[in-house]
């Protein structure tokens, strides 16, 4: 059996902040996220067929840094797709069929108790930063600054320094800056489903610094070009990088990997 697990936000689906960033709008393109009546999300028709097309031979598993109710605001998943598993919150929970895996989730927070500091002494020394921009939790288990200015790398450096000391790491994606506890990683949550399952071969793609957590465990790991871990030259790893940005780099993943499939059948 294989599976193929991604990252969704500016490596599957796109808001119109990102499709900015990459010289791009939503006029092609079709909606699969609304909130307040607005839309706010999107991705090509040719990359929904070819997501369709791979999860109609393999199991398909969003990996998200969303929370589920976040995560159940991109209808188009509910409406088109078979997805028994969902790996949310970085990888804090998992739900199975729409409701969360218990064992899973004791996993998680017996490490958060013993192996890091607690969320509010790190929110609170990372307030000591003085970062230009607000403040936001999720699920009490990791937060994040929307920035109103760009970090310089000498800034981001020793912020990266601080969260280490604490058990903690960076992620910076766009204007959002993510401080995220070492216990919960997309990569844990990946294998578990992957040895619950017995899944022999992995596809993964996904495009940030919390997304390495998961895709070094893929035996075809795939970044956007546009990616934070495109950038990133710290790490040796063999990660297919796709030659576009934006929509167009979805599209080319999902069909590299779509041709994959087919060679080994």
């Amino acid at each position: 059996m294989r599976m193929f697990a991604s990252d969704l936000d500016r490596t599957l689906i796109y808001s119109n902040k990102a499709l900015a960033d990459f010289g791009q709008s939503a006029e092609s393109l079709i909606d699969v996220e609304r909130k307040d009546g607005r839309e706010i999300a999107f991705m090509s028709n040719q990359a929904l067929r070819l997501l369709k097309e791979i999860s109609a031979q393999m199991l398909f598993v969003p990996v998200t840094t969303r929370t589920y109710e976040q995560f159940k605001r991109i209808f188009i998943f509910e409406d088109a797709f078979n997805i028994p598993y969902t790996v949310t919150s970085n990888g804090a929970n998992i739900h199975y069929h729409g409701k969360p895996l218990e064992e899973w989730s004791s996993i998680v927070q017996k490490r958060l108790k013993t192996e890091c500091a607690l969320l509010e002494e790190v929110m609170g020394r990372s307030q000591s930063l003085e970062l230009n921009g607000k403040i936001k939790m999720a699920e009490n288990l990791f937060f994040y600054y929307i920035l109103e200015e760009k970090l310089t790398a000498e800034a981001k450096k020793a912020i990266a320094g601080l969260a280490e000391s604490f058990g903690w790491r960076i992620s910076h994606q766009g204007r959002k800056l993510y401080f995220m506890p070492n216990p919960i990683c997309k990569g844990e949550a990946v294998k578990f489903i992957q040895e619950r399952e017995d899944i022999k071969m992995v596809f993964g793609a996904g495009d940030s610094m919390l997304d390495h957590d998961f895709l070094k465990f893929c035996d075809f790991a795939y970044v956007p070009n546009h990616g934070e871990l495109a950038a990133e030259k710290s790490i040796p790893y063999p990660y297919l990088i796709s030659n576009n940005i934006g929509t167009a780099a979805a599209e080319e993943i999902l069909n590299d990997i779509l041709n994959s499939i087919k060679e080994r059948v």
